[in-house]
């Protein structure tokens, strides 16, 4: 019996799903509002319904963070993200400019590659799916490979059920079996349009340079700088459920705490109360040797692990209560790997005086693995805070909350997004949490507005010569403007 070769097999089914997907784009370019909302509500419905069992077969297929946190993320990235995104047109006439004379016509992008992460594979794999067909986009699914059964598995969640309410058949798909080479297939295919890449640097990278439109993340290595005004109570709560939140495997968790030195050690005493567990400068080191391979990069075993669980393979003894490992840091840099992202539950600290030292130290950690990604300021200084806005490399500077559920918009007004671009100094094209609008294209209608100066008409510049005859204007006027707008309107909403 021939053994079927796995790169092989994935990438003819990598190409068939691209075909496919194209179709169904093109049969679904001219579906009406009311159509894709309905779809959009089915597929909530059932990610929300799903949304326990998703996020247990996901802990269960990578042993990251904790069932619980992780249905909590399936709720966000559908029922949060739907109620962020609802009511957003995408078909038809968006907006009529009529002072501009200006009707803006929503347009899909066509067929997006999307690629998921191990850390947060059903939730982003349901946030990445929804944003899509709001836009009237095809989406194909790229899983990291030890989360591909979950994350396929979420897909089937919201395929059916967008299916069942009217949604062409391929709109939605799954690389089941990826590899690398499906899923550079996938990116390099002729029929995809957009990647959507959420994962490691390696393969952000490599959708970055696939000479189309991506949209990436960054690695981020979360400053949380606590200052002498801040309510230090509410500020080490935050830090430690933050960070101890699904065992710290959102990119926007607190990395290390930047401590003001008149609060320090009250800081270091609140969070001790609320879980955090201090290593001594011997086990630290053991830390960092067992955590970090030469190259820098995390050991992949121990990402997304409890306390208790990291202790262990590294040989230190942790109590049941510890919800973070913190360790002191003496500087940030390749010579300190504990300032490092860290996705898992441990914590660097340093003591810093005063607001513009933490501000330097920020930015050293941000320099260090983080540029444009995210900060945490928690401060009653607002002079302090403006300064950590305007200062500081990071498109998301999180005031007095929490950074993980604050970065991606859940204790914050940001948009909800399980994709945190990092912007230009972290090598993505914007720095916003993406959503609906990075994936809906806009066609605009511009009619004559004004006449163009007389040196533009002259043919060749020469102004000698019969003056040209008055040519009539072709201004349909305001009136037909609007009633073209509102046939546009009518023939969408299937009334005429």
């Amino acid at each position: 019996m021939t053994e079927i070769d796995k790169d092989l097999a994935s990438i003819q089914k990598a190409r068939d799903l691209c075909k496919q997907a194209r179709e169904a784009a093109r049969s679904f370019q001219f579906a009406s509002q009311e159509e894709v909302d309905r779809i959009c509500e089915a597929m909530v419905e059932a990610a929300v319904t799903e949304a326990a069992r998703l996020g247990q077969l996901a802990h269960e297929e990578t042993g990251f963070g904790f069932p619980l946190h992780k249905k909590l993320k399936n709720e966000f990235a559908s029922r949060n993200v739907w109620e962020y995104i609802k009511d957003t047109p995408t078909c038809g006439v968006l907006h009529h400019d009529k002072e501009r004379k200006i009707v803006e016509i929503g347009a899909p992008v066509g067929v997006i590659v999307a690629l998921t992460p191990s850390t947060n594979p059903t939730s982003t794999a349901i946030f990445k799916s929804l944003i899509s067909v709001k836009a009237r986009n095809a989406v194909i699914v790229a899983p990291h490979p030890s989360a591909s059964r979950s994350t396929a598995e979420a897909v089937r969640v919201v395929r059916e059920a967008g299916e069942r309410a009217g949604m062409p058949a391929g709109l939605i798909s799954c690389l089941e079996n990826p590899t690398l080479q499906g899923t550079t297939e996938l990116m390099n295919h002729y029929a995809t349009s957009m990647i959507l890449a959420t994962g490691g640097p390696g393969m952000v990278k490599a959708a970055h340079s696939q000479g189309k439109p991506a949209l990436g993340v960054g690695p981020g290595n979360v400053p949380a700088y606590v200052d002498r005004s801040a309510h230090v109570v509410k500020a080490a709560r935050m830090i430690v459920e933050s960070k101890s939140f699904d065992c710290s495997t959102i990119c926007a968790t607190e990395q290390a705490v930047i401590a003001d030195r008149p609060i320090a050690e009250r800081l270091k005493a609140e969070m001790q109360a609320n879980g955090a567990h201090w290593l001594t400068k011997e086990e630290s080191d053991k830390l960092a040797a067992v955590m970090f391979r030469p190259n820098g990069m995390m050991v992949a075993g121990l990402v997304g692990r409890t306390p208790q669980y990291i202790a262990e393979q590294v040989g230190i003894q942790v109590p049941e209560t510890a919800r973070v490992l913190v360790a002191d840091l003496e500087g940030i840099g390749p010579d300190h790997p504990l300032s490092r992202e860290k996705l898992t539950t441990v914590l660097g600290f340093m003591v810093v005086d005063g607001w513009r030292d933490g501000c330097d130290r920020a930015i050293e950690m941000l320099n260090f693995g983080g540029d444009g990604h995210s900060i945490v300021i928690h401060s009653r200084d607002e002079e302090a805070v403006l300064a950590f806005g305007i200062e500081k490399p990071a498109f998301r500077i999180l005031v007095n909350t929490w950074g993980c559920l604050g970065g991606v918009g859940y204790t914050t007004g940001l948009a909800p997004s399980l994709t945190l671009a990092p912007g230009g100094i972290g090598g993505a094209a914007v720095g916003d949490n993406i959503s609906l609008r990075h994936v809906l294209n806009v066609k605009r209608l511009a009619y004559h507005l004004r006449d163009a100066p007389e040196v533009a008409k002259l043919w060749g510049g020469r102004e000698s010569g019969p003056a040209p005859a008055q040519a009539a204007s072709n201004d349909p006027g305001q009136d037909a403007i609007d009633r073209i707008v509102a046939q546009v309107l009518a023939e969408m909403r299937g009334t005429r």
